[in-house]
């Protein structure tokens, strides 16, 4: 069901896209004040344009789709197969790398060095 929701959901992302970027800019129906056609779909006092009623219901099934793969990736069930620990024998085994061994401590002089002589005054 998710993949499905997912393909809807990206062909209304194109399709929402394509719709908007052809609608004209607000501008362009100063013509149609005139007598000159316009877009619209019941004439010159209908509702609204194809294009602008398209948009709309791309834009609500845009919404539908986004809320309802958010739902259902926030909501997955867990599987009893996840749950259950995998026996010691199927379990990946992973390399022990043992540690480099430590250098033995220097040994200690028999003897301190001499502290340098005071200058004379």
């Amino acid at each position: 069901m998710q993949a499905f929701m997912t393909i809807v959901h990206i062909l209304a992302c194109f399709i929402l896209v394509l719709v908007v970027l052809l609608q004209a800019g607000k501008g362009a129906n100063m013509g149609a004040v005139f007598g000159g056609s316009s877009q619209t779909l019941f004439g010159s006092s209908g509702p609204g344009t194809f294009l602008g009623k398209m948009t709309t219901a791309v834009a609500i099934i845009f919404m539908l789709t986004s809320l309802g793969l958010s739902y259902s990736s926030s909501h997955r069930g867990s599987s009893i197969i996840d749950s259950t620990p995998m026996p010691a024998a199927q379990m990946p085994a992973v390399p022990t790398q043992e540690a480099p061994a430590m250098p033995a401590a220097p040994e200690k002089p028999a003897e301190a060095p001499a502290a340098p002589a005071a200058p004379a005054k």
